[in-house]
């Protein structure tokens, strides 16, 4: 059976699906499909956390789905702007787990993360594969993985 690890970004697909579609993405519905295609070994969500109720109630969903979640402190900085991205962390861990797996399932619509499916593929053979929201998702990052799966109606939430 393929063994597959699954990366969620979880700000870039809230901010996405949000734009596009004004709904929430389902991960449950995520997790069915990715699951019908291979064992999930791995499974990790990356977020920044506020402490709000509404929040931890999402988190702990998330975790009874079955993602382990990286969270770290929402940052306002005093011009106004913010941070909280988790690009290196995902990075690390797409990096650790890639030796261990047959497919590397990463949800986001980063380009940044271009280079490192490319590397990863490259390095260890693996199959890589995006979801994201179309035409919020980085042309390289399509073009990087082996497979591109549009986010549509079907991985939102009514």
């Amino acid at each position: 059976m393929t063994r597959i690890a699954l990366f969620a970004d979880v700000q870039n697909v809230y901010y996405t699906t949000r734009e596009r579609y004004g709904r929430a993405f389902d991960y449950r519905a995520l997790w069915a499909r990715v699951a019908a295609t291979g064992d999930i070994v791995a499974a990790r969500a990356y977020a920044t956390t506020r402490g709000d109720p509404g929040q931890q109630r999402f988190q702990r969903a998330l975790e009874h789905i079955g993602f382990g979640l990286r969270l770290k402190p929402y940052i306002r900085r005093a011009d106004g702007s913010a941070k909280g991205d988790w690009d290196v962390g995902i990075t690390i861990d797409v990096l650790d787990w890639a030796p261990q797996v047959d497919c590397i399932v990463l949800l986001s619509g980063d380009g940044d993360f271009a280079l490192l499916l490319d590397t990863v593929r490259a390095r260890h053979g693996v199959v890589c594969q995006v979801y994201g929201v179309p035409g919020l998702t980085a042309r390289d990052l399509i073009a990087a993985a082996d497979a591109y799966h549009p986010i549509g109606p079907d991985l939102l939430l009514d």
